[in-house]
């Protein structure tokens, strides 16, 4: 069993920067893919990056180019920095961990941290 704790979330205006972290601890850590999700109101939830055990990221296209996923496993901690937000991007975000086959398979979920991108 993996628990997971995000943290990072909070309130920026549009064009700002935030960077998510999420901490996991449980056994065999590092063996497992990473991703991130968001769900906005009344919208579905949308997967937003994945990262593999040795590092290879993969964005939606949504926020290419703006967000970049990275990973520690030393610290079995992974990253989600944010930049150029948008108010689109006003979500709960959500930290996981996974399988990663032709598609990604969340296994754990973090509790979740507000992005809110507003003037």
């Amino acid at each position: 069993q993996v628990q997971l704790v995000e943290s990072g979330g909070g309130l920026v205006q549009p064009g700002g920067s935030l960077r998510l972290s999420c901490a996991a601890s449980g056994s065999a850590i590092s063996t497992y893919a990473r991703g991130w999700y968001r769900q906005a109101p009344g919208k579905q939830r949308e997967l937003v990056a994945t990262i593999t055990n040795d590092g290879r990221a993969n964005n939606a296209d949504s926020v290419k180019g703006r967000f970049t996923l990275s990973r520690d496993n030393a610290e079995n901690t992974v990253y989600l920095q944010m930049n150029s937000l948008r108010p689109e991007d006003t979500a709960v975000y959500y930290c996981t961990a996974g399988r990663i086959s032709t598609v990604y398979y969340p296994r754990s979920w973090g509790q979740g941290t507000q992005v809110t991108v507003s003037s």
